[in-house]
């Protein structure tokens, strides 16, 4: 999950040279090895700022930052003189998703209620301060949204619960109109299965066959042409294939993802009236780029740069433009660069580069001139600790598949028989990545090896990796590659074989449970974030929205629902008896993926047996944790529990205000 920052602690922000008190149990490792320790308000506080996007006109720069009440919110720059000024409102959740409306002159922004993921569509003026709904409907979520000059083009779940239609609204009156039915089959994914082209018409679809598990491509000329095929992909196919990344200018083609002939996903530019594939324009044998991971020229639309990540992320230059660009950015800063943001001439770029081991840089490029002006550090504090560094490895699972992995290790001290947390991500169709992640450092900070393990299942590496997948959870391949990845830290002299902890959100939150229940013998304790207990139950209680992908779930996690033995076989709740290693369960009270009761039969269960669990339920989260006072809550609870139970120091837990986090 992502996380929220809170305001800096004050003795951190005074540089003292003072600590958090520090609780040990009988220790195996001297302090001296390690690093200072480091605050929990450091690492999980809000970020001075974060999230860059400049205007269209290139004149403004807009991020998120906190409130004087430590909430985040949109906040504008104006670059030539350095006015900053906060123009959204937020008093309790915090902003995360917001981006320009083409005048300049309005913010819009994304935000649900206490995490039921029904996100509304809000627009906040930067001349008269007004904030306006322009979804203002009770129970609907805004998706696909399409910016246009006067227009906006906004999924919602209005008319059907299940299906998402297409609205145009109109950013100056707020007049919402239909623009596009769902046909039936346009199914929730990504929310991002409606295209349009560059005059903001909607002329594609990643439609889904829910018969045949086929996906389709459907197209049309016009808003009042006919709809057709263009291209078809069987049930066997790519999680995402027929995901169109966008139209060229002139409309007549478009980029689309297809591993049609191959093992991992190419984006293919293909005529957008024929099918007929016009390149190649970007391909990997060893992974596929995710949504999200392609630079697109603004105006043309042409595909100018795609990020590949196998172990590493690396950019493939398509457009040779860049080449000069991306040769002067390379040479700025360490890590891995990214680009937040473009103006409307393409003349000036937000970039941000990107480290394992310390804060997010953003700068403002010129390419014109080819200057880069430091902006800042999405956590400055972060650069006066050593923080530990994530490697890449392959793990070779028992059956010979290599699993992309990361290995943390603590900065300074043993390197070997350390206590190892295997950190599990969620999904499963999701993946980890090269990257900075805050709750790795403190486990890292406190001296923990952290492993985390590009299971079968996960997306990113091809079709046969994640089709590897299906029907393997719990019992299956999927759990026991996590199995086989700790057994070959232990092998390895990394892990102490008595200090070994599981822990993940979502799915991996259900591997964590099934660990366990099913591999008892291998784990000291166990973290589950908003996991399901009993794959079933889970199954009866998704949204409306998920419904029609209910026969994807059951080809992922197998038949749990009509198969009950089966169910039975898989599911942690069925098994708590098996279970003997302590567990700190952690749910948000309106989740409405994994309903809370996932978590309360479970944690009844395993009192019922007088098993050792810590169930804390917040009340005004969904799936995950979103606001910083309860993040800061939680991975107090998380560092106190892993320090007890795997013997490493830790920072006291500690009541934090404002937090809605309730031991039940």
């Amino acid at each position: 999950m992502k996380h929220s920052r809170i305001v800096l602690n004050v003795l951190a922000v005074l540089g003292l040279m003072l600590f958090p008190a520090i609780c040990m149990a009988e220790k195996t490792e001297r302090l001296s090895e390690l690093p200072p320790l480091i605050s929990r308000d450091i690492l999980f506080g809000n970020p001075q700022k974060k999230s860059p996007q400049i205007s269209p006109d290139g004149t403004q720069l807009a991020y998120l930052a906190p409130s004087g009440k430590g909430v985040m919110n949109v906040w504008v720059r104006t670059l030539d003189n350095g006015k900053e000024i906060m123009v959204t409102r937020d008093a309790h959740r915090g902003i995360r998703t917001y981006f320009w409306a083409y005048s300049g002159v309005d913010i819009l922004y994304l935000q649900d209620n206490a995490g039921d993921e029904n996100f509304h569509l809000y627009s906040a003026s930067l001349k008269t301060s007004a904030v306006r709904d322009l979804t203002p409907f009770q129970g609907v979520r805004a998706v696909n949204i399409i910016p246009g000059k006067k227009e906006i083009l906004v999924g919602m779940n209005l008319r059907n619960p299940q299906l998402f239609d297409m609205y145009r609204i109109d950013l100056d009156t707020g007049a919402v109109k239909l623009d596009t039915e769902n046909p039936g089959d346009v199914i929730y994914l990504t929310g991002e299965e409606w295209l349009a082209d560059g005059n903001l018409v909607i002329r594609a679809a990643r439609a889904l066959n829910l018969e045949n598990g086929e996906k389709i491509l459907r197209v049309r000329d016009g808003p009042d042409q006919p709809w057709r095929v263009l291209l078809t992909w069987g049930w066997d196919s790519d999680i995402f294939d027929g995901f169109a990344i966008g139209f060229t200018d002139n409309g007549r083609s478009l980029y689309v993802l297809s591993s049609t002939g191959f093992d991992t996903p190419q984006i293919l530019k293909i005529d957008a009236v024929s099918g007929r594939v016009l390149e190649t324009s970007a391909s990997n044998k060893r992974c596929n780029p995710l949504p999200g991971d392609t630079l697109v020229q603004p105006q043309t639309g042409q595909l100018q740069a795609v990020i590949f990540e196998y172990l590493l992320p690396e950019w493939k230059i398509l457009d040779s433009s860049l080449g000069i660009d991306f040769s002067r950015l390379q040479k700025i800063a360490g890590g891995h660069f990214r680009i937040d943001s473009r103006d409307r001439s393409d003349s000036r770029w937000l970039v941000s580069f990107m480290r394992d081991d310390g804060p997010v840089s953003t700068y403002l490029y010129d390419r014109k001139t080819g200057r880069a002006q430091f902006l800042f550090d999405d956590r400055p504090e972060l650069a006066r600790y050593k923080l530990a560094r994530m490697k890449p490895v392959l793990i070779t699972a028992r059956d010979g598949l290599k699993l992309p992995s990361y290995l943390t290790l603590p900065a300074g001290g043993s390197m070997k028989k350390l206590p190892l947390v295997l950190y599990v991500h969620g999904g499963p169709t999701a993946r980890d990545s090269w990257t900075y992640e805050p709750l790795v450092q403190l486990l890292a900070n406190r001296g923990c090896a952290v492993l985390q393990v590009n299971f079968r299942g996960s997306v990113g590496f091809g079709k046969t990796f994640q089709k590897a997948g299906d029907g393997q959870a719990g019992v299956g391949s999927m759990q026991h590659d996590l199995t086989d990845a700790v057994r070959w830290a232990i092998h390895q002299g990394i892990a102490d074989p008595q200090r070994v902890a599981i822990i993940g959100y979502s799915y991996g939150g259900y591997a964590t449970l099934a660990g366990l229940a099913f591999t008892p013998e291998l784990y000291a304790c166990g973290i589950d974030g908003v996991g399901p207990s009993n794959l079933k139950t889970m199954l009866e209680s998704i949204p409306p929205y998920y419904g029609p992908l209910k026969k994807i779930f059951l080809k992922i996690f197998g038949d749990a629902e009509n198969d009950e033995a089966y169910n039975h076989r898989v599911s942690p709740l069925f098994h708590v008896d098996r279970i003997r290693a302590p567990l700190l369960v952690a749910q948000g009270a309106n989740d409405p993926r994994c309903n809370i009761r996932e978590s309360d039969q479970i944690v009844q269960a395993l009192r019922d047996k007088k098993l050792p669990v810590t169930y804390v339920v917040y009340t005004d989260e969904g799936h995950g944790f979103k606001r910083p006072e309860n993040e800061l809550d939680f991975y107090g609870r998380i560092e106190e529990f892993l320090g007890k139970h795997l013997n490493i120091r830790f920072e006291p837990y500690r009541e934090i205000p404002g937090s809605s986090g309730e031991l039940r």
